[in-house]
């Protein structure tokens, strides 16, 4: 313990918050931590006892440890709790101060509560963590945005205690207001994506090939020592070999099929379609987990409709192979639509991105870090103005080399009445993409028949509208 002023307080020393605190106090700087639960102070007291580690129990107590100007981080669930932490230690602040918001505030909120508090000279940035309990204590990866100005005074702080790659940290300043919170819902769209590959893999393969939870744990571990390297596909290997201690099974096997989601996921969706750009991936990761819980009413279907799942009868090798090769162009395709995202709205939003900036801090201590960033990273370094991942050449070779593995898959699985949304709106995607003509000329003359909303013409400019029925007068 220290008696010095900190160089940087915590509010909030839950799991993350807490972690956090004792990585930056193990590199050398003098942090300070508050929460309103005694017993979590006391844990930070206990932890950080031989750091440079201070803690209050109370705002006014806590605010007096930090150096002047101050900086204050955020962890927090995001909502009303960060308005009223806000909202608590307004008056123990002055001007030039600074707050950090590093929970997963939704991006429109951080805009709102910078330009509160902008008339009161206090700094205000969103930053997204990623990298979850393991990733805090020893290096996360960090997504900050806010006034560029402000970021400088923690940098330090900030690049000494995120993962680092290649001797790089995986934190950089992104761009103004809440580009740091908006670059991280992405991100958690784009794992919702992948989890929900991974999730419609494992089905086909078990209840498909009957495949075992050992021979699943081998099959995953194997694939993360290929292109599919990554840590959603690490961590994928050591669960289905995790013994539950109740029961002695697989642990996985003894964990109910609903999932649960924060908000981020649906958040991406919704901003996607604000801005006009397709994320059919992502959208049916997050409609998955919606009817994942919807337990009572698939019962019910259930009970009714069910068929019986066919087993797969060809070659087990073979299969395998493809769907392999058919996740890696699936995955590359999630990230594309995460970064077509990123690009629409570093424009709307007047961000302005770097994308290859954002590839590069995701290669390290953030949930979708995968080998397959580098390729993304070299993308976006050598092409700023890439207007999507595969007119890459390295990428698009990759997906259009894959694309018969990708539809033979999404053929196995509908024969065997498994349900594979993710994989089966990739597809469709990358065909959409690649389509010289989308049947959207029969939507336009629908739309213009029932409502007159006109339509334009291939073969010369202008806006029409014709009266397509007499019943209609």
């Amino acid at each position: 313990m220290t008696e010095q002023k900190s160089r940087i307080g915590m509010v909030g020393l839950g799991v993350m918050g807490r972690n956090l605190l004792l990585n930056m106090a193990e590199h050398g700087f003098s942090v300070a931590g508050y929460d309103k639960d005694p017993q979590k102070v006391s844990l930070l007291r206990s932890e950080g006892k031989d750091l440079p580690v201070q803690a209050a129990e109370d705002v006014k107590s806590f605010v007096n440890l930090l150096q002047v100007p101050r900086a204050i981080m955020l962890l927090v669930p995001a909502g009303p709790i960060v308005d009223n932490v806000i909202h608590d230690l307004l008056p123990h602040l002055e001007k030039d101060d600074l707050i950090i918001d590093a929970g997963n505030s939704h991006f429109t909120d951080t805009d709102l509560r910078e330009k509160a508090l902008e008339p009161k000279g206090i700094n205000f940035f969103g930053m997204g963590v990623s990298g979850g309990e393991a990733g805090a204590r020893h290096g996360p990866s960090m997504m900050p945005g806010g006034p560029e100005s402000a970021y400088q005074r923690v940098k330090d702080i900030l690049e000494a205690s995120s993962a680092h790659v290649d001797g790089e940290p995986c934190v950089t300043y992104l761009g103004p207001h809440s580009a740091g919170h908006y670059v991280k819902m992405v991100h958690n769209g784009i794992e919702y994506g992948i989890m929900q590959l991974i999730a419609e893999t494992y089905d086909l393969f078990s209840r498909g090939l009957g495949m075992t939870d050992d021979q699943l744990s081998d099959l995953f571990s194997s694939w993360n020592k290929l292109e599919l390297n990554g840590y959603l596909m690490e961590i994928t290997g050591e669960i289905f070999c995790t013994v539950d201690d109740v029961t002695g099974k697989r642990l996985v096997d003894v964990v109910l099929d609903e999932a649960h989601q924060k908000g981020t996921g649906m958040w991406t969706t919704q901003d996607a379609l604000q801005l006009h750009v397709p994320t059919p991936t992502i959208d049916s990761a997050v409609a998955m987990r919606n009817l994942s819980g919807a337990v009572e009413m698939r019962e019910a279907i259930s009970k009714k409709f069910s068929t019986k799942i066919r087993a797969y009868s060809g070659e087990h090798l073979e299969i395998i192979e493809e769907t392999r090769r058919a996740l890696y162009a699936a995955i590359i395709l999630t990230y594309a639509q995460g970064f077509s995202q990123l690009t629409a709205a570093s424009k709307a939003y007047g961000y302005n991105l770097d994308l290859a900036a954002v590839a590069r801090i995701w290669r390290g201590g953030c949930i979708i870090r995968s080998r397959l960033l580098d390729p993304i990273y070299n993308a976006y370094h050598y092409q700023s103005d890439l207007i999507h991942l595969t007119l890459d050449r390295t990428l698009g070779e990759a997906v259009a080399e894959r694309l018969t593995d990708l539809s033979e898959v999404v053929r196995t699985i509908a024969k065997l009445g498994l349900p594979a949304p993710a994989f089966m709106a990739s597809l469709a995607y990358y065909d959409s993409l690649r389509s010289t003509h989308l049947p959207a000329n029969l939507t336009q003359a629908q739309r213009d028949y029932f409502g007159a909303h006109t339509y334009e013409r291939v073969d010369q400019r202008g806006v029409f509208h014709t009266e397509w029925s007499k019943d209609q007068e």
